[in-house]
């Protein structure tokens, strides 16, 4: 009935009405949904709506915006899907407004290195704050990262061997010229070319760790679960992907901080860090494209399944059928990867039988939940697919993503081109060397990854607070079960 090749989405072969079985093609379908949903990358802009095909609504958890790329091997995928769709489903989550950061006087207890796997709090809720701002009147940046902080420049002020107590001691300090720059380079340390010393670095600035956004959809392996540390898109068939600049965020999570780290760099070269401020972002753009976009808000793709079995069905089944097999992937797949979806035929008008996921409208342009300051909060530069045609992508169709306006029409090529243009001209390309990390204040910085040759080991501990960590964080945190059998088929 249906063919599979490694890395790639099913082909029908053939079919009959007699051999449509709900049970089993379900579980190939979910096979490949699941493959849809661990490599969110780009999908092709759709105009105007008016001739869409109908649409499935509803929310099941969040919605898809971070990081989006990766490939697992169907059967594993089918079987992950199969076999956790009888589990209970969580309740749907609401996004919580809280502070980014504990008071300075919070008396914070003495901390004991322990094993932190499966303690880990769920990322916390987006903060959105995003009505009524005055694209006219927007306020200066007065500083911009990345601050650089060099061990080597210190001198006496920092001895060797002392450096968690330095940085402890710089805690207050520090914080604050992160909330003033979006992000901090430390150059040249020693005791954070480790995973157990990156730790002591983390712990020594009171950051409480917490899951990726995307946790459960297997884009990132936790490869030093005891102490938090998930790896930064290594992978040999991701190192020619080019990786946009994006919030690690979605429309429900978003970590509130991020340290990376290089334990190695790239053996044979590339693989550079890069972050741009997003504050800086909306300085620099054309009023008009902002406005633009702004008002129109926009939908995040993240996934093109290509159902076309569909249409060699008999006229009096192929409606049904379709309808079937978008509940279904809406019902068992979605929720697997806490994702806040609507799935939606042929709304990039290439294929009438492309089911696409589809996030709901939401601003490009949000207030940092401390400063007030507005920023770019948006990752059409990492999931336009104008954009990623025209550059290294390695992801297949199915893991397309693609940027639209609210209203599911096509952004104007011309503000893409734009928004690429003010993106790029904003990044800062960061060269990191063995031990080097970037701390950044995930609301207001994007990130990025250029492509790289050879081994290379960068890593990442997502953080939900400073200070305290927050209350009532546990409830409903995902397990790790998607996360670790994906990771497992990921090529």
């Amino acid at each position: 009935l249906i063919h599979f090749n490694r890395g790639s989405f099913c082909k029908v072969v053939a079919m009959s009405s007699d051999s449509f079985s709900r049970v089993g093609v379900a579980g190939l379908v979910a096979g490949a949904a699941a493959t849809a949903f661990v490599g969110p990358a780009l999908s092709r802009s759709a105009p105007s709506p008016a001739g869409a095909a109908p649409a499935f609504r509803g929310t099941s958890q969040s919605t898809a915006s971070g990081v989006s790329f990766g490939t697992a091997a169907l059967g594993t995928a089918t079987l992950a899907a199969v076999a956790t769709s009888a589990r209970k489903q969580r309740t749907s989550r609401t996004a919580k407004v809280v502070r980014q950061q504990a008071p300075p006087s919070t008396a914070v207890a003495e901390r004991k290195t322990e094993d932190l796997t499966g303690a880990l709090p769920d990322c916390p809720g987006t903060i959105w704050n995003a009505e009524d701002i005055d694209i006219k009147k927007l306020p200066p940046v007065k500083q911009t990262a990345p601050l650089i902080i060099d061990a080597a420049e210190l001198g006496d002020e920092l001895k060797k061997g002392t450096e968690k107590q330095w940085v402890a001691a710089q805690k207050d300090k520090i914080m604050a010229q992160l909330q003033d720059h979006g992000a901090i380079w430390f150059r040249n340390f020693e005791t954070t070319k480790q995973p157990d010393g990156f730790r002591e670095f983390y712990e020594a600035l009171q950051l409480n760790p917490c899951l990726d956004p995307i946790h459960t959809s297997g884009l990132r392996a936790m490869e030093e679960k005891k102490h938090a540390v998930y790896e930064a898109v290594n992978k040999p068939s991701l190192a020619g992907h080019f990786v946009g600049l994006h919030n690690e965020s979605t429309f429900v999570k978003t970590a509130t901080y991020g340290a990376f780290v290089c334990f190695k760099q790239a053996s044979e070269g590339g693989g550079e860090f890069l972050i741009a401020d997003g504050a800086k972002i909306l300085e620099d753009m054309d009023p008009a494209v902002l406005e633009r976009i702004y008002t129109n808000k926009v939908r995040i793709s993240v996934s093109n399944l290509d159902l076309n079995f569909l249409g060699s069905l008999p006229d009096g089944m192929r409606e049904s059928a379709s309808d079937f097999f978008q509940d279904l992937i809406f019902k068992v797949v979605a929720p697997k990867f806490d994702m806040d979806l609507e799935m939606v035929y042929g709304a990039d008008q290439s294929n009438p039988y492309r089911l696409q996921a589809i996030e709901h409208a939401q601003s490009p342009i949000n207030k940092h939940p401390v400063t007030g300051q507005p920023v770019w909060f948006c990752n059409l530069h990492n999931h336009s697919r104008y954009l990623r045609d025209r550059r290294p992508c390695t992801v297949p169709e199915v893991g397309m993503t693609d940027v639209y306006s609210g209203d599911l029409s096509a952004i104007p090529y011309d503000d893409v081109r734009h928004i690429n243009e003010v993106c790029e001209k904003n990044i800062q390309v960061m060269a990191m060397k063995e031990g080097d990390v970037v701390l950044l204040d995930n609301y207001r910085v994007l990130h990025g990854r250029n492509t790289f040759k050879g081994d290379r080991k960068h890593a990442v501990t997502w953080f939900e607070s400073c200070g305290e960590p927050l209350a009532n964080n546990q409830k409903q945190k995902p397990d790790d079960f998607m996360n670790e059998l994906i990771n497992k088929t990921l090529v």
